[in-house]
């Protein structure tokens, strides 16, 4: 009997390799097997304008396909964009099954896939290893619900949480790997959003840099960046945060990394604009005199009012911890 769970953590694994390159579209991953479970076909969403997951299945495995099943991460769409529908793809070839992890809330596809290829007399699954998926699809899911982009904030801090020493010096409380792994974070949002103080103090770039390839996400400075900036050219916006995050989502962003200081993050935070925090913390003490503390403005009042979250993982990354938090 096939795994569909084993089969679906496979095509979770496939649609990941999108993950940098597919947005403003999902990163999904596609598998096409036969009744004994093998696989004869993979693929997952390329760039923009290009080929869906499921085409580059069904291209993959060729004649195997006609009385296959596919299995997907996310809806196939019926609806004609860049590309053609990948229902009509998939009912050409031949699938005689479709295991789908999730449904996908975008207004053109919203069902519309499932009932496609049930009108054409395919079986169709829904909802196998669906947490799984829409973890990993999170903020295009997020996208497609509200029009905004799903909000990640970045922490690195001491022990204590302290984010910049009493001379104003924070380069660097984490080390190598955890910064690293930031750039996987920049890498895995379309814009990355800094307060002009930071700018003004720490002149970033904010590209993200992976085994000598950079990209560029887009830059949004919250306020005026110095003419010689080094993150320009940058989006520039003094408007409040739902302003901002509704021309970000228009803009087709589906995650934003919010790496900007204590005021910035507080910011974020206290308009309940906060999706995921990844809180890097190094293993070190800086005290209080004259340090600058990761949040400003957000004091509370009481326990019971307490912004909690749930932890998401925790793990070592070099000789830090990094902590994820869901919002």
């Amino acid at each position: 009997m096939i795994d569909l769970e084993e089969l679906m953590a496979r095509a979770v694994a496939e649609g990941e390799k999108a993950r940098f390159h597919a947005p403003p579209n999902p990163w999904v991953g596609a598998l096409v097997v036969d009744a004994r479970g093998v696989v004869h076909g993979v693929g997952h969403t390329q760039v923009p304008g290009d080929a869906h997951a499921e085409v580059v299945a069904l291209r993959h495995a060729g004649e195997a396909s006609r009385g296959a099943t596919l299995v997907v991460t996310l809806e196939p769409c019926s609806h004609t964009g860049r590309t053609g529908p990948c229902t009509e793809a998939i009912i050409e070839a031949g699938i005689t099954s479709v295991v789908v992890g999730t449904l996908d809330p975008d207004s053109r596809v919203a069902g519309s896939g499932v009932r496609a290829l049930r009108d054409a007399g395919i079986d169709v699954k829904v909802g196998v290893a669906e947490s799984t998926v829409r973890e990993q699809l999170a903020a295009y899911l997020w996208h497609r619900e509200t029009g905004r982009p799903y909000v990640v904030v970045k922490v690195a801090a001491t022990l204590d949480g302290v984010v910049a020493m009493a001379d104003g010096s924070s380069q660097w409380i984490t080390g190598d790997a955890a910064r690293r792994d930031a750039h996987v974070l920049r890498a895995r949002s379309q814009a990355v959003i800094v307060g002009a103080g930071t700018v003004r103090r720490d002149d970033p770039r904010l590209t993200a840099r992976l085994d000598g390839v950079v990209l560029e996400p887009l830059r949004v400075v919250l306020g005026q960046a110095p003419r010689d900036a080094k993150v320009r050219p940058c989006w520039e916006r003094s408007g409040d945060i739902a302003t901002v995050l509704d021309e970000l989502g228009a803009h087709g962003v589906l995650q934003a990394l919010v790496e900007g200081g204590p005021t910035t993050a507080s910011a974020f935070i206290a308009a309940g604009a906060v999706n995921r925090i990844v809180w890097y913390v190094a293993p070190a003490l800086a005290g209080s005199s004259g340090t600058v503390g990761a949040l400003v403005d957000v004091a509370t009042a009481t326990i019971g009012d307490l912004r909690r979250a749930r932890l998401v993982d925790v793990r070592v990354v070099g000789e830090d911890v990094r902590i994820e938090l869901e919002v």
